[in-house]
């Protein structure tokens, strides 16, 4: 999977989404047992391709990497790969890639009484109120995270 960084900013690095090659990656399809172990299969004959199983629109389908800890009570860390979705519709609860003011953010969408709140998962961070003086778009939804361990 080739990706080529398109733009740093101070909160997410982007990338786009070559989905051109293919990498089926072995697969388990019988699951993963998180608590005892279970037997062993003797092999696998399935494939995953990343690029099939993360990306649906390719061409408005974007990477980014996480700078920062704002999000990280939502499991969002520093350093971690967001799939970033432009062709989604903003929905109430989603996390989204925000531009607000000349600046990228990462928040959770909210929607009270015909107002929008861009809402951090930090304490240490306030949420903020979008109104029609701001310069805004929802630039994308965030549709996984792939995460190091």
């Amino acid at each position: 999977m080739k990706i080529k960084k398109i733009k740093s900013t101070p909160v997410i690095d982007f990338y786009t989404a070559d989905v051109s090659t293919k990498m089926p990656l072995p697969f388990v399809d019988s699951g993963i047992a998180a608590g005892f172990p279970s037997p062993a299969e003797d092999y696998i004959d399935l494939a995953l391709d990343l690029n099939k199983e993360l990306v649906n629109n390719p061409s408005s389908t974007f990477y980014g990497r996480v700078k920062g800890s704002s999000m990280k009570d939502a499991g969002i860390h520093n350093g971690d790969i967001l799939v970033i979705d432009k062709s989604l519709e903003p929905v109430n609860g989603k996390v989204a890639v925000c531009f607000i003011d000349g600046e990228f953010t990462l928040k959770r969408m909210k929607f009270v009484d015909k107002k929008l709140f861009l809402v951090p998962a930090n304490e240490e961070y306030d949420p903020v109120e979008v109104t029609k003086e701001n310069d805004f778009i929802v630039w994308g939804i965030v549709t996984y995270i792939i995460k190091k361990m």
